[in-house]
């Protein structure tokens, strides 16, 4: 190569170094910029409203959000945590810009009071899972807070998991992780709890979730890095003598030194049952939930005096409140001898006994019946007895699967009804086969638009019509405020409604409450769905009568919520065999 052909490709080299060094300066100074601009606007209060960004579903992520919005990083005010793109509910990231954070706190509060039937759950969980920013009068700290308590409150461990997945970081991220810890050794799931030492990062520096952490390592066998992360642990004065001497115990190089069982929380309760020699326990009425479950997993529950009542009575009130498995209140009632005349005489003698008594009494009377009339009387009797004392929840699936094993020939006539009111169905809602009826509109095959995922409109339209024309034919028919729903759901999505049909002066039959109304006009779609979540509460849906179903559908055509409106309507229309 010549000298002056070197000279030229140098010159030509240090040309493209200064051009790329001043185009990622200026990338810089944009971004600079642009962050800048974002935080003197504050996104405007947060009252205008942001589209949602297009978002992979499958890789959802906090960081995508912000990026895709332009919104400053790091920034704690403006945090999003959730698990769903707000675009699959139509909602927006500022769902809750006209929203008094007070109201929602204190309608989270009223929600959590109740047992929620599946569709409302299903709205709740959508409605406050999908990315957004808090009110504003409601720190995204507290907002958080809302709903990992809900989520530890109703154990929804799955969506716990989705949910540390997708939020990397964020203010008390121990307190989800350590339930989780604490469900699976509740669980007698050791193996699976280690597994999800993986949600504890380095970030986070708590003696309780280290201490499961250096647990885990032994259970696999991987002493060394055990010991190492328990001297780091003692020299930064976070672990206690009780978990150094069940440590050392663990590792095979000293005795149990601990003479007291340790039950302040559950992890020193479980290491105390491995480590204590003729481990024993008596769990009273104070005695924590998740230790009651984890004695109950583990097959530590055992009655050595059966004279014992104070101790069936813990036991009983336990398998009430779910901490332990009913199944035992039944084996230990098989347990309290009785003598054979009083055993004859059951229906009789049971009143001159103590609570628990009469109830293992006509229980096992109950076991030695042959007559299904008999069982019956015993079974129902069985019942007053655990309503009397509070005790249902012990007693209703163990009657249905009951009464599920008697012959239906043999059933006495007089009992059928009160049989069939106290079997528990396992079949959903969404498993039993639909009925349609052509001759009523919310019954027809119109209904499948709601439930089909992508049923064309065109041959919704042609079913409308053709059903119309069938229901013209009943000079007498009578349009309910159900098929007004159907109607007005169906011309919200485009469909035209016949003009015979005078479906807006039918819905001046039905009143919409004027307080929801209002949301709906403010375009509170947050606030509004946490308020229909309350509405259906712990009733099914096919339950709730017309006119509720009618303005429930209504508010959701205005804000178009047509996810939530089609689960209502696909599970309140179609008559179900």
């Amino acid at each position: 190569m010549k000298l002056s052909d070197l000279s030229k490709l140098l010159f030509f080299l240090i040309i493209l170094i200064n051009f790329n060094n001043s185009y990622a300066e200026d990338e810089i100074d944009i971004w600079k910029k642009k962050s800048s601009n974002d935080i003197n606007k504050k996104i405007e209060n947060k009252k205008k409203k942001i589209e949602s960004p297009l978002i992979n579903k499958n890789t959802i992520t906090t960081n995508n959000i912000i990026q895709e919005q332009s919104f400053p990083e790091n920034n704690d005010d403006d945090s999003l945590y959730g698990i769903w793109d707000p675009d699959k509910y139509n909602f927006e990231l500022s769902m809750w810009a006209n929203t008094d954070g007070k109201n929602i706190q204190k309608t989270i509060s009223r929600i959590n009071k109740l047992e929620l039937s599946k569709t409302a759950e299903n709205i709740l969980l959508n409605t406050l899972f999908s990315y957004s920013y808090a009110p504003e009068n409601l720190s995204e700290k507290d907002f958080l807070e809302i709903k990992i308590n809900w989520l530890i409150k109703n154990k929804k461990d799955n969506l716990i998991e989705q949910f540390l997945i997708k939020n990397n970081d964020f203010p008390n991220k121990n307190k989800i992780i350590q339930y989780l810890v604490d469900r699976n050794i509740s669980n007698s799931n050791i193996k699976i709890g280690c597994e999800k030492v993986n949600f504890i990062g380095k970030d986070i520096k708590d003696p309780y979730l280290e201490k499961f952490k250096i647990y885990c390592l032994v259970f696999n066998n991987k002493k060394s890095q055990a010991q190492l992360l328990h001297d780091i642990l003692k020299e930064q004065n976070q672990s206690d003598k009780f978990f150094d001497n069940a440590f050392n115990v663990l590792l095979g190089v000293s005795e149990n030194k601990n003479k007291k069982i340790k039950d302040d929380n559950l992890l020193n309760f479980y290491l105390s049952s491995i480590t204590f020699p003729n481990f024993k326990y008596e769990p009273n009425d104070k005695t924590k939930k998740s230790i009651w479950e984890y004695m109950n997993s583990a097959n530590l529950i055992k009655i050595d005096d059966i004279t014992d009542k104070k101790k069936i009575q813990n036991i009983e009130i336990a398998a009430q409140k779910n901490q332990v498995d009913k199944s035992q209140i039944f084996k230990i009632y098989k347990q309290i001898p009785f003598e054979l005349n009083t055993l004859i005489n059951a229906q009789t003698v049971y009143q001159s006994l103590d609570k628990i008594e009469s109830r293992a009494l006509v229980y096992q009377k109950f076991l030695l019946s042959d007559n299904t009339k008999n069982k019956l009387d015993l079974l129902f009797l069985l019942k007053d007895l655990f309503k009397k004392d509070n005790l249902s929840n012990i007693y209703t699936e163990f009657l249905s699967d009951k009464l599920k094993e008697l012959e239906l020939s043999e059933i006495p006539e007089n009992y059928l009804s009160t049989v069939e009111k106290n079997i528990i169905s396992n079949q959903s809602l969404n498993q039993q086969k639909i009925k349609f009826d052509d001759k009523t509109l919310h019954r027809s095959k119109l209904i499948r638009y709601f439930y089909e995922k992508d049923y064309p409109i065109k041959k919704t339209q042609k079913e409308l019509e053709n059903i119309h024309k069938k229901i013209k034919r009943n000079r007498n028919y009578f349009y309910s405020a159900k098929d007004v729903a159907v109607l007005e759901s169906l011309e919200n999505d485009g469909i035209v409604i016949p003009k015979e049909i005078n479906h807006k002066g039918l819905s001046e039959n039905y009143n919409i409450p004027d307080s929801l109304n209002d949301l709906a006009i403010k375009g509170e779609k947050g606030y509004l769905a946490l308020k229909i979540v309350e509405i259906i509460g712990e009733d099914e849906v096919n339950n709730l009568d017309p006119e509720t179903i009618y303005f429930i559908t209504n508010l959701l055509n205005k804000l178009n919520l047509k996810e939530f409106r089609n689960e209502i309507l696909s599970t309140a229309l179609p008559l179900r065999i």
